[in-house]
């Protein structure tokens, strides 16, 4: 059983179990599931929440860490935490303009329409502190680990959207943007906007308010666009 507070780890579906393993826990690390310098769950519990044997999540994690991902920590306290700073990611090649654009029109349907189900929903107690933390956690990230805390809260809103399915789509857009993100410099000033976005998103959503929530994560969205744009065209 999950414990309380532990983000969602789904399972490893089929197929090539360690491959499927070791692209399962980068996506996770990409995403922010586990931000740079967390700590990952006990390795029984991981292993059962990704339904992957101990044997296998053991090899995937030891070549983890010797790719830079993570580090093992001995002692009482020790366990596997996340790198505060991820190797590259590999592939850096030109981007094709249209699947750029064609990246940023799917987020653009997707994530706004996430927030507006969020709003309209009778949310847990449990529900809004984790958004609100989320939000917190990455108003409070140093520039260097801010884009895996702004995935970490792109992902924990969308699944307040009530559709598991549409939160797995907004993962699988996030992932992709992030390859974008990785591509240009980070911005100081531009991420203490987004932090102010975030949070009229968040106000939105908690305040019951589904066209606001919509066109608060709209407005952040074209920011981000724009970066791109300027920078990959």
């Amino acid at each position: 059983m999950q414990r309380p507070g532990m983000p969602r780890v789904g399972p490893v579906r089929s197929g090539n179990v360690f491959e499927e393993t070791m692209e399962h826990l980068l996506r996770l690390l990409r995403l922010g599931t586990f931000p740079p310098g967390s700590k990952l769950p006990a390795e029984r519990e991981l292993a059962e929440s990704l339904r992957v044997s101990r044997t296998t999540l053991r090899d995937v994690l030891a070549q983890l860490q010797e790719a830079g991902y993570v580090r093992v920590e001995r002692g009482r306290y020790g366990g596997t935490r996340v790198t505060e700073e991820p190797p590259p990611r590999a592939g850096q090649g030109p981007l094709d303009a249209s699947d750029v654009e064609d990246l940023l029109t799917l987020r653009l349907i997707v994530e706004p329409a996430a927030a507006g189900l969020a709003a309209r929903r009778e949310l847990s107690a449990a529900e809004r502190g984790r958004v609100e933390q989320a939000a917190a956690d990455c108003a409070a990230a140093t520039v260097e680990q801010y884009r895996p805390f702004d995935a970490r809260f792109h992902l924990a809103l969308a699944e307040l959207s009530g559709s598991p399915s549409l939160a797995g789509v907004v993962a699988d857009v996030r992932d992709r943007v992030n390859a974008m993100l990785d591509r240009i410099p980070l911005i100081p000033p531009n991420l203490a906007h987004s932090t102010e976005q975030h949070q009229a998103v968040v106000a939105a959503v908690l305040a019951g308010r589904p066209a606001a929530a919509d066109e608060a994560m709209r407005e952040h969205l074209e920011g981000t666009a724009a970066l791109l744009r300027g920078f990959l065209s």
